[in-house]
């Protein structure tokens, strides 16, 4: 699951958000009286209704279980944990931690029984809540997804009789229990920003040291100070899974008093503990709290003010381009490529038949020997990747008139088995020169990056018996995602991982580290491809459904608030992590499909946009071999 994400409510057909007088917890509820529980169903939320949460204080002789229930309900109110400390003795209230996490379930169940009676009164009384954990967020505000069918949690409260005669909860867990429903309602996804960390093989050429912005997605409340929170979480730094390869600018002990916005829709952030006064670095925070704070998505922020202990300075979008979200992506607008039917490689953009692209792979295959499969434009639309159409060669082949040849192939494949799953797949060149690609050989199954005339095998920790059958890696080249099957089981699942960069300029050495699983629930992944700079456009499948098209987080939830429409015919798709000015600019979406005609002539492949949530045949491109957009 995913709670509304920052970017998807602007996005594809995405139903409006309805703001309605009705809590989780109570509305509009009496002075007096027993504590009632209005639940949000579970169809509202997948509806993307939201609710503003009114919290309710402990009703005067209520019981422990009675007690509880307005304890969970408090917590998800939108005024913070003010009342919710009202169900707490005094000592409980001053050592709980409610920013320690949060557990979330797929729903809450507290136990009945006989309550308790006057009998009870010396005794503490212990209440448990239990549920299927699906996720969990940490104290950097990380959504980790849950995988496996067997997650059973449960959690005991404590209750005492306290000297006025009231129950009050004495000893409960660190961090706070949420439903689902309640904790999409209450939270959303938003992210924040870190720099890509220093790459010590690179040779400072082209893109290759480029510093470049790394979406963190972290989950804050929807209604309580969402920028002033967004800001401290920026400061408090990146979570722990993308620590090993981001850094930040703000130094340790930076903290955030408040952010305000005037009309100019200038954000003003006052920093404490912090000098700013050094230029670069004061601008290079306020880089950071810019993107973060324009990610909310909602138009209010066009340019920032930071000021510090000493100094001042502005950050905006046209400040530094280069080291925005999605700098390294390519062109903008990205650029689209296909294939015609004889195999001559086109760039074009909407509403034309495009051109052929410069050099030998903008001549009809004929022209190429050996026939060519799998093709992927880089990022700068100056090279491109060729995978013969056996599966055995790797050709890096420059996009101007002087290539006129594929020349020699950059990777060669032992692979003679013919299996169409054999040799190499996936292409995919990140936004500093580098091609990736997998090599599915069956006796002996690797990815190799390229560097120049240069391979290089990456290791891929955590595979666990697992071999990678597709990659896609990001614009940034630190992160990456991962098609991977296990030997014996018709499944395909999906990871991420990180990019992990070392050695020296005459001595690179690379990993892939920090796997997770994303979408658990796929049995089977088609195609994948990166949609924006913080998450995946997948094609797959879950066990006994149609294939769907799913956005899924680099946290590995997949959003329940934006529905794609898609068709087993669909063989591929893609989408650019490209946006232009706007964060809120619907992601260009292509697809292929085998279409069969109805009068029985044999079935053919069309490529397809997505033009306002509604999938229209790309005119003017005839019986295309493949549709994709650069990387």
């Amino acid at each position: 699951m995913r709670g509304t994400s920052k970017r998807t409510e602007p996005r594809l057909a995405v139903v409006g958000a309805l703001f309605a007088l009705l809590a989780s917890g109570c509305a509009a509820m009496p002075d007096s009286g027993g504590i009632t529980k209005v639940e949000l169903s579970q169809g509202s939320a997948d509806k993307n209704l939201q609710a503003r949460v009114f919290p309710v204080a402990p009703g005067k002789g209520a019981k422990p279980r009675q007690l509880l229930t307005g304890f969970l309900d408090a917590v998800t109110a939108d005024e913070g944990y003010e009342t919710a400390r009202k169900y707490l003795t005094e000592s409980a209230a001053a050592g709980w931690k409610p920013d320690a996490g949060i557990q979330v379930l797929s729903s809450t169940t507290i136990p009945g029984g006989q309550d308790v009676t006057d009998a009870d009164a010396q005794l503490p009384v212990t209440v448990t809540v239990s549920g299927q954990l699906v996720g969990s967020v940490d104290e950097k505000h990380s959504y980790q997804l849950v995988a496996g069918q067997n997650n059973n949690v449960s959690s005991d409260f404590t209750f005492v009789r306290e000297k006025d005669g009231e129950w009050r909860i004495d000893k409960l867990p660190a961090g706070v229990i949420m439903n689902e429903t309640n904790f999409r309602n209450s939270f959303r996804q938003v992210e924040r920003f870190f720099y890509t960390a220093p790459d010590p093989s690179a040779v400072a050429s082209g893109n290759a040291g480029q510093e470049v912005l790394v979406a963190d997605p972290i989950y804050l409340r929807r209604r309580i100070d969402p920028l002033t929170s967004a800001a401290r979480a920026l400061v408090d730094g990146p979570s722990t899974w993308l620590s090993p390869v981001v850094r930040t600018a703000f130094p340790n002990g930076a903290k955030v008093d408040r952010v305000t916005i005037d009309d100019s829709k200038i954000a003003h952030v006052q920093v404490t503990s912090a000098d700013v006064g050094e230029p670069m670095a004061c601008r290079r925070m306020a880089t950071q709290l810019f993107y973060t704070l324009a990610d909310q998505g909602k138009g209010q922020v066009e340019r920032l003010e930071l000021k510090g202990q000493h100094g001042s300075c502005t950050a905006s979008r046209t400040d530094l381009p280069a080291t925005g979200p999605g700098a390294l992506a390519g062109p903008t607008p990205a650029t689209q490529y296909y294939q015609r039917a004889d195999g001559a490689l086109v760039a074009t953009d909407e509403g034309r038949s495009g051109d052929p692209v410069r050099g030998v792979l903008g001549k009809p295959q004929s022209a190429t020997k050996p026939p060519l499969g799998a093709i992927a434009v880089s990022r700068g639309g100056v090279q491109a990747a060729a995978i013969s159409e056996d599966g055995h060669q790797v050709y890096s082949v420059q996009l101007t008139d002087n290539a006129v040849s594929l020349g020699e192939p950059v990777l060669s494949s032992p692979a003679k088995s013919g299996d169409k799953e054999d040799g190499f797949a996936s292409p995919s060149w990140d936004g500093r020169g580098d091609l990736w690609v997998v090599d599915r050989n069956q006796q002996g199954q690797r990815v190799v990056m390229v560097r120049g005339n240069k391979s290089y095998t990456v290791p891929v920790e955590g595979l666990a018996g697992q071999t990678v059958q597709a990659l896609r890696i990001s614009s940034d080249g630190v992160r990456v995602a991962l098609v991977v099957k296990t030997p014996g089981v018709a499944i395909r699942s999906l990871m991420f991982g990180l990019v992990v960069h070392g050695g020296t300029p005459q001595a690179p050495t690379v990993k892939i580290t920090g796997l997770r699983r994303a979408a658990p629930t796929l049995t089977d992944v088609a195609s994948v491809s990166w949609a924006e700079t913080d998450q995946l456009l997948v094609l797959g499948k879950e066990a006994d459904r149609t294939q769907q098209l799913y956005f899924i987080s680099t946290d590995g939830s997949r959003s329940t608030d934006t529905q794609l429409q898609s068709a087993d015919s669909m063989l591929t798709v893609a989408a650019s992590e490209s946006r232009g000015d706007s964060l809120t600019q619907a992601p260009p979406v292509l697809a292929m499909a085998e279409v069969k005609p109805a009068d029985g002539k044999p079935s053919e492949d069309k490529a397809y946009r997505l033009v306002n949530n509604q999938w229209r045949e790309a005119p003017l491109i005839d019986k295309p071999r493949s549709f994709f957009y650069a990387g």
